[in-house]
């Protein structure tokens, strides 16, 4: 048992609950609210710069000419997950609160570092995993608020010339700075990945802990009932159990390689918690966010566990056919 949560328990899941339950005990009110959500707002700045600073132009440039890959995964992040998550989202029986986390689930980046992990994990082709979950990711600043305003109807939530003024000063010009500091910090980054990798964290757990300090305070645990827990988990599993299934048939009936199939399969089946966090901060109201952000982080879950059991099959099937059954 000790081994099999080591192997599939996700350590910043367990903060993230731990963060989630201190913003149920002590959500932060008043003046203490507004400092923690400057703090939070610096920490989504700090962490695009980071994005930005990570980003390879040199592996983006050497995967661009495996076009057909990065399209197949792009086609899944930004058209087949928002397809499903419409349908999902038009469902009679999913509560309207259930319904816009699910949806904005959908329109979401693939993730970066858990695409390429379990991709190399698999016997895949690294370097096209590193250019279209890095492509994703880029185009992800833009394109996700573009569909979130095309999609989604949240009171105060869409674009307007306040929102795409905060997506710039807040997504995108931290990253192109921190993009354009790379030869200067990448070696910074380097010598201190480890504690990078706390500080990006950091920055996502202060977020989560103001969106749902916001949304507590609203009485977020008297309309969200274990029920409705459950369907969420239930709803997550079944929408990635769809795109698997179909980035799966793309790689096979496509064409692909096996190594580019495998590609296809764990960058287009991702949503990225690290990108979705920071983009709903600054997207919904405060008292919205805790809601919206819930099913991606139990989604976040049940792709880890999924993905991983997926990367160690194909793994030991590794020949010709692995990807096939």
């Amino acid at each position: 048992m000790q081994r099999l949560l080591k192997t599939y328990l996700d350590p910043f899941l367990v903060a993230l609950i731990v963060t989630v339950a201190l913003a149920s005990v002590l959500p932060c009110r008043g003046q203490g609210a507004v400092v923690v959500d400057h703090v939070a707002d610096a920490g989504i700045m700090l962490l695009f710069f980071l994005h930005g600073a990570k980003l390879s132009r040199e592996a983006i440039l050497a995967g661009l000419r495996n076009w057909p890959v990065h399209l197949a995964v792009l086609g899944s992040s930004f058209v087949l997950f928002p397809l499903l998550g419409l349908g999902i989202a038009n469902m009679p029986f999913v509560p309207p609160l259930v319904a816009s986390g699910m949806l904005f689930l959908t329109l979401l980046p693939s993730t970066v570092q858990s695409s390429i992990a379990f991709t190399a994990m698999a016997g895949g082709n690294i370097a096209a995993a590193v250019c279209s979950a890095s492509l994703s990711n880029l185009l992800g600043i833009i394109i996700t608020p573009l569909l979130v305003s095309l999609f989604m109807h949240l009171s105060g939530g869409g674009i307007s010339a306040g929102a795409i003024e905060t997506i710039a000063m807040q997504l995108l010009l931290p990253f192109l700075l921190g993009h354009a500091s790379r030869r200067w910090t990448i070696g910074l980054l380097s010598r201190y990945r480890f504690v990078l990798g706390f500080v990006d964290r950091g920055a996502i757990l202060i977020v989560v802990y103001s969106a749902f300090s916001a949304a507590v305070v609203q009485g977020l645990w008297h309309r969200l009932s274990p029920g409705m827990l459950a369907a969420i988990a239930l709803l997550c599993a079944a929408l990635l159990a769809l795109v698997l299934a179909a980035t799966w048939a793309i790689g096979r009936l496509g064409g692909f390689s096996r190594e580019d199939a495998i590609v296809i399969q764990f960058c287009g089946s991702k949503k990225s918690l690290v990108s979705g966090v920071p983009i709903a901060g600054v997207l919904f109201p405060a008292s919205q966010v805790g809601m919206v952000i819930l099913p991606l982080m139990i989604f976040h879950q049940i792709q880890l566990i999924a993905c991983a059991m997926l990367a160690r099959r194909y793994r030991v099937r590794q020949g010709p056919d692995a990807i096939a059954g």
